[in-house]
């Protein structure tokens, strides 16, 4: 891990930031990040090594059968992190239920109990140093925290020493405004880490770089040419929708408003925003009251109703949006992704297919360039084409996604060749 080309400066307006020092082409890597700790989300036990989030596993912790690894290399690494779940896993049975973030925390507490010097991962950051929020935290962010730190005394008291309420919600907020969600190739949730040199990078509606992963490694590459003194920019946020819902979303989860050109200008909020072709005209407050209507849709598919009734409120939201907003609206394809994804579960390929179709060409010209969420979607499309034999649906599909992918993840992430193999066997 070598961060040659970077420097941490002081970023007007946004506190601190990381910025180039020497240009950098599109594609290219700026920089690979160990992770400080990560842990592996409880749904993707058995499919994904628990050290070192490998696809294939073979080896099970004999003890609690719930962690699988590649092998026994893998279980002796992760060892001095699963002791702190392992037996509590099996005298609480079915009642074992901390929250990631409470099992992310555990696992800090204990890495830094056991480490003596800064970590490869701490060359421009250190990870008490990261930001936190305690005090802008509202009073239902305040009780979830206080939630987190219940289940963390409850499930981890035996194998670690619990620091004082003060430092713990200190360190619970700077890991919720600092963590990353690792994700796979189709943007599906596998774990989460904290990297702190990474917690240098600032936002914006414009990125000048995406960050992917490598097992549980981060890896931040261009998606624009940089030249030196250009600042490190991620999006910390889904960039699919208009400014407004943008600036409410990082208010809520990072207490900020973005100032990037993008919000200033808002100049795709119109084509975001698009409502239907009609004789007359649409009154401005229909429009606003659909777009709240949106908005609460979105929120109650939230509230978990089994697949079938899921698919039913997409629908029956879609077409009440359809009367006022076109295809193309960012709160349509919200729900078109959500319809897509209720279908591929209840394997209605057909259907999924149907949905995806219609997504991507309104996201290749909502998303900034190079946008994971573009090729996800082709990506679960070229793999839909597959299942049903279309053949040079498929190929087309993948290829689309590999454009895209071989700028995010680099020409020798796993990911690429796996697609490479795909398109050989067509």
């Amino acid at each position: 891990y070598t961060c040659e080309g970077l420097e941490r400066f002081d970023s007007p307006g946004k506190g601190r930031g990381l910025r180039v020092t020497r240009p950098f082409k599109v594609g290219e890597l700026l920089f690979s990040c160990p992770a400080f700790s990560h842990v592996l989300s409880v749904k993707e036990r058995g499919c994904y090594c628990e050290f070192c989030f490998t696809r294939l596993t073979l080896w099970q912790c004999g003890k609690c059968k719930k962690a699988f690894y590649c092998n026994v290399k893998c279980q002796k690494g992760d060892w001095a992190m699963h002791k702190l779940e392992c037996s509590a896993m099996v005298a609480f049975g079915e009642n074992w239920c901390p929250s990631e973030l409470s099992r992310l925390v555990a696992r800090i507490l204990a890495k830094k109990k056991m480490q003596k010097e800064r970590c490869i991962c701490e060359k421009m950051l250190l990870i008490g140093e990261m930001q936190s929020h305690t005090e802008d935290e509202d009073n239902e962010k305040r009780e979830m925290t206080e939630a987190d730190i219940a289940g963390l005394h409850r499930f981890y008291s035996k194998h670690l020493d619990v620091p004082d309420h003060k430092e713990l919600l200190t360190l619970f907020s700077q890991v919720a405004c600092n963590g990353f969600t690792i994700e796979d190739d189709e943007l599906s949730h596998l774990g989460t880490a904290v990297y702190p040199d990474m917690a240098l990078i600032n936002h914006s509606c414009l990125p000048s770089v995406i960050v992917t992963f490598k097992g549980t490694s981060a890896e931040v590459r261009a998606v624009q040419d940089m030249k030196p003194g250009d600042e490190v920019l991620i999006s910390y946020i889904d960039l699919l929708y208009p400014t407004d819902d943008r600036n409410n979303r990082l208010r809520e989860s990072y207490y900020f408003i973005c100032d990037c050109q993008e919000c200033k200008s808002q100049s795709k909020d119109k084509a975001k925003l698009k409502v239907r072709k009609q004789r007359d005209s649409i009154e401005p407050d229909v429009i606003n009251n659909m777009v709240r209507y949106a908005r609460k849709a979105i929120r109650d598919l939230d509230s978990v109703p089994p697949p079938s009734e899921l698919l039913e409120m997409c629908e029956q939201s879609l077409e009440e949006m359809g009367a006022v907003f076109d295809d193309s609206n960012v709160y349509m394809l919200h729900m078109m992704y959500q319809a897509m994804g209720i279908c591929m579960y209840m394997q209605d390929l057909d259907g999924a297919i149907r949905y995806g179709e219609k997504l991507l060409k309104p996201y290749s010209h909502l998303y900034p360039p190079y946008s994971l969420n573009v090729s996800s979607v082709y990506l679960k499309l070229g793999r839909l084409y597959l299942g049903l034999e279309r053949q040079s649906a498929c190929t087309s599909a993948l290829k689309k996604a590999m454009a895209i992918m071989e700028v995010a993840h680099g020409k020798d992430h796993f990911y690429i060749e796996e697609l490479r193999k795909m398109i050989a066997q067509k």
